[in-house]
């Protein structure tokens, strides 16, 4: 998977990721796809009374309010979904430093299309919103194979910006609010590298859809290599530092501060209700797919 998007057509795009990624998945999922998504695509059936073993994320609290006990929506599951890509294209998205590694902008695309392909296989449709400088395109939800053809193509063409004003991913989120107008499955795509303050309308989303966040980092970005003098530039801004990694010091404080960041970001996806998903531009995107399966079909046996 190290082969840069520029580099691949859809149609070989979709090839390659059929043979090396979706068959594998699906070898590994026995076809139980939705293990991977539960509770989505769901229609309102009824209301009931709360029981402890309830998600509490189905609590209708105007009820609550008025009867002074719990109650609980109660849904009835579509045999259809309809998912969402809300993809994170910031200048930030165009990093990566190991050989061996891709960038984040061409695991991204790796992602959406195996999910894209492995959902409207299925009979299910999906959209996507861009956002680069701010939202960019929202594509409609559609399904079959020559809808995620183009949805390839529109990510392969999308050109990287060279500059931007740090990102603010709380647009994103209200466009994901106004476009999305049943309940559906949503993936953000993003490394999370943005200005604070989105927590509130990402849990508002998580509120009205099934939300997983897929968080896209490099390992570089963490753990500085001793590499000698360097010009450090910031992706999204441009502003350059001239640094000295053979400092040990040095090293440790850009540890830490990424750690920081790391918790923050964590903590911050916690509150807003979301599960995560960590994808490395060093990570075997099967293996990574397969392991958040089976532990969120963990998950659900322990509610």
């Amino acid at each position: 998977m190290n082969t840069p998007p520029s580099a691949s057509t859809p149609e070989r795009l979709l090839q390659r990721l059929d043979w090396q990624v979706i068959r594998r998945l699906d070898g590994l999922l026995q076809g139980d796809y939705r293990s991977l998504f539960y509770g989505y695509g769901l229609d309102f059936a009824d209301l009931r009374e709360y029981q402890p073993e309830d998600d509490i994320r189905y609590i209708d609290w105007n009820v609550t309010a008025r009867m002074s006990v719990p109650y609980v929506r109660q849904y009835l599951e579509d045999r259809d979904i309809t998912a969402w890509f809300l993809l994170d294209l910031s200048p930030s998205m165009d990093f990566g430093t190991a050989p061996t590694a891709t960038l984040k902008r061409t695991m991204l695309v790796d992602f959406v299309t195996t999910l894209a392909r492995l959902l409207t296989r299925h009979g299910n449709r999906v959209g996507a919103v861009f956002y680069g400088n701010g939202v960019e395109r929202v594509i409609p939800a559609r399904g079959g194979k020559l809808h995620v053809l183009r949805l390839i193509n529109d990510l392969l063409r999308h050109t990287p910006l060279p500059r931007a004003p740090f990102t603010n991913l709380t647009p994103l989120f209200e466009a994901g609010l106004r476009s999305l107008k049943r309940r559906s499955l949503v993936f953000i795509l993003s490394d999370f590298l943005c200005a604070p303050g989105w927590e509130r309308t990402l849990h508002l989303l998580s509120q009205r859809h099934e939300t997983l966040a897929v968080r896209l980092w490099d390992p570089r970005e963490i753990d500085l290599p001793d590499v000698g003098p360097m010009i450090m530039e910031d992706a999204e801004t441009g502003e350059q530092l001239y640094v000295d990694t053979h400092d040990p010091h040095f090293r440790r404080q850009f540890s830490a501060l990424a750690q920081e960041r790391e918790a923050t970001v964590k903590t911050a996806l916690k509150r807003a209700g979301v599960d995560t998903l960590a994808l490395s531009t060093e990570d075997d995107l099967v293996r990574a797919i397969s392991r958040f399966a089976i532990q969120r079909r963990q998950r659900r046996k322990m509610n």
